[in-house]
């Protein structure tokens, strides 16, 4: 007899391109997820997947197995979501994705998500990358770009907007008051950037014309918070998010330089999709941040 469950597990098998990965994603030992599989295998009379001690190899007929193991697993999650509709409170796990300069701001609406909502679930995924929705089973991608690109498999909502200044310690600022942008080539910069040696800035002034200024930073790091403390501590001149330093701009404690300049606007969205319907605590999810963090957006747009 068919167990619809063997399915899921080849399907998440393949998806973590091992056993023993699947195994710790699923709280399920690996001894058992295998044996599973060689069952299943045993029933079709197909080999599916080519184990060795060094390779994991998904055969031609378990490629499209797959893809098939996915569709029923996509079904099953949507007969579960029309009962969820039918019983009103949205639950269940909903997986998203958000850039790591995102994550401070958004904190807090996703507090405010969980205890508007008891029985959903979060689990966040921080990451300055391209996220394959479908293949990293996400639901809700949050994204920044400088223009929306058009995808047919996606639906797209825009959040607001967010920009990159330059801020510094009022100690440094006061090296920056003649209004020379060339003056970053020389004072020490801080940059989210995992580049070495030289890197490029670009800017566009009050009339829209663009400059380029080349720099070697003191410190490059991925985490807006740590290059924030760096500036904090007088360290460099560091070019962030504007939400991401408006406590500090307000304080004092850090002071936005060479003004006249700016970079390019990035657009805050998020895209998710619609692929055979949405789970009500998806959809619930996608509501909540298009009213709370577009909100949060432009609080802070009018604060600066």
């Amino acid at each position: 007899m068919r167990d619809i469950n063997d399915y899921a597990l080849f399907a998440e098998v393949v998806l973590h391109s091992g056993f023993a990965a699947a195994g710790r994603a699923l709280g399920m030992p690996k001894s058992t997820l295998s044996r599973r599989i060689a069952a299943l295998e045993s029933r079709l009379g197909v080999r599916l997947i080519e184990r060795s001690t060094r390779r994991f190899r998904v055969t031609e007929v378990g490629q499209a197995f797959y893809e098939r193991c996915r569709t029923i697993v996509l079904d099953v999650q949507q007969a579960d979501a029309v009962v969820s509709d039918a019983l009103g409170e949205p639950h269940g796990v909903v997986r998203c994705s958000c850039p790591l300069g995102l994550m401070e701001i958004l904190s807090p609406t996703l507090t405010d998500f969980l205890q508007t909502y008891p029985k959903a679930q979060l689990q966040m995924v921080a990451a300055d990358r391209p996220v394959n929705l479908i293949d990293e089973r996400i639901d809700v991608a949050i994204r920044v770009r400088t223009s929306l690109t058009t995808d047919a498999a996606l639906v797209m909502r825009t959040l607001g907007h967010s920009s990159r200044i330059l801020v510094a310690a009022p100690s440094l600022a006061k090296q920056c008051k003649k209004g020379d942008l060339q003056l970053l080539a020389e004072l020490p910069t801080l940059a989210s950037t995992e580049q070495t040696g030289s890197i490029t800035w670009e800017f566009w002034d009050g009339d829209g014309q663009p400059r380029a200024i080349s720099h070697a930073p003191r410190m490059t790091c991925a985490d807006f918070g740590a290059l924030r403390s760096a500036a904090l501590a007088g360290l460099g001149i560091a070019l962030l998010p504007e939400h991401f330093c408006s406590k500090e701009l307000e304080r004092g404690s850090l002071v936005h330089v060479f003004p006249q300049w700016r970079t390019e606007t990035g657009i805050v969205h998020i895209v998710f999709t619609t692929r055979r319907g949405l789970p009500p605590v998806v959809r619930a999810f996608i509501e909540h941040l298009a009213g709370r963090f577009k909100g949060e957006l432009a609080d802070t747009a009018t604060a600066n």
